[in-house]
């Protein structure tokens, strides 16, 4: 097991979790995720590695709670502990000094871009940083993302923080205005097909971090199955991160609705709990 020795909220329904796992932070590289299980009886999911400390011997993960399992490790408080946790899993991000890069997130997303911006930037990138959400109140990592950024832009759809706009509004004025090496994207699956249709006509280098369901994060399910140029790769060994020019959004978008509804059945079958020490046959 593994012992949380920080929760904290950090934008409406996220929840930042630093957590002791001196082997997966020693091993850790951007980009980079893990298979987490909260229960015994409990399903795995996949979550990236948002930051880790070799010397503290921990990790981040930044979790939102849109299901059940989710919504349980949002409820966990420090001292508690996750019944499993393996990784580090995937292809850690391509990280080199490429010149001038764009490092875009979109709501959770943020997470996934956050370590990459710091890998790009301490390889002597210049990083712009272009990160959105619905509202102020979803926003996070903005002062994380300003340190290790020449330029950070925040968008907002009702204009609370930032401008009002999207991600790929600010995206496109960066690149008519700025010559661009490369362009990474990671939020939810619209955002990234729309990130890649921007930067299409720039023929810039455009990657992206890829979200698909995933089971056991070793290749063995097949479930995380996404198409590449026409070509089946597993995420959670070639990916996460794939040319944005060349993957099937629509097909990815519709392969991650399978379980919505499930999930939000689940999610609201549970009783409201303090903690999560909860009996576990109750809440599965």
């Amino acid at each position: 097991m593994n012992t949380i020795v920080e929760s904290r909220p950090v934008a409406s329904e996220i929840t930042l979790l630093r957590i002791a796992a001196p082997k997966i932070a020693r091993k850790h590289r951007a980009g980079q995720f893990v298979m987490v299980r909260v229960a015994e009886v409990g399903e795995r999911i996949p979550l990236t590695i948002a930051d880790s400390d070799p010397e503290a011997g921990t990790i981040t993960i930044v979790v939102q709670a849109v299901g059940k399992t989710t919504e349980m490790l949002t409820s966990l408080g420090v001292g508690d502990e996750i019944l499993d946790l393996a990784g580090p899993l995937g292809t850690p991000s391509e990280v080199e000094d490429f010149g001038t890069v764009i490092v875009v997130g979109g709501g959770v997303g943020t997470a996934v871009s956050y370590p990459t911006a710091v890998a790009l930037s301490k390889a002597g990138n210049s990083v712009i940083s272009i990160i959105g959400g619905r509202s102020q109140e979803n926003l996070f990592f903005e002062d994380e993302l300003a340190a290790v950024s020449t330029e950070l832009h925040v968008c907002t759809d009702d204009g609370s923080a930032g401008r009002r706009g999207l991600v790929t509004d600010a995206l496109a004025d960066v690149l008519a205005a700025t010559t661009v090496d490369r362009v990474l994207c990671a939020g939810p699956v619209v955002m990234m097909e729309a990130v890649a249709e921007v930067t299409r006509p720039y023929d810039v280098p455009t990657v992206a971090s890829l979200n698909p369901i995933m089971v056991d994060g070793t290749g063995m399910c097949g479930g995380c199955r996404v198409s590449v140029d026409g070509t089946n790769y597993f995420a959670c060994l070639d990916g996460p991160d794939f040319d944005a020019h060349l993957v099937d959004f629509p097909l990815l978008a519709q392969r991650n609705r399978a379980y919505v509804d499930f999930e939000a059945k689940r999610r609201e079958a549970m009783q409201p709990c303090a903690a999560v020490s909860v009996d576990v046959e109750a809440a599965t």
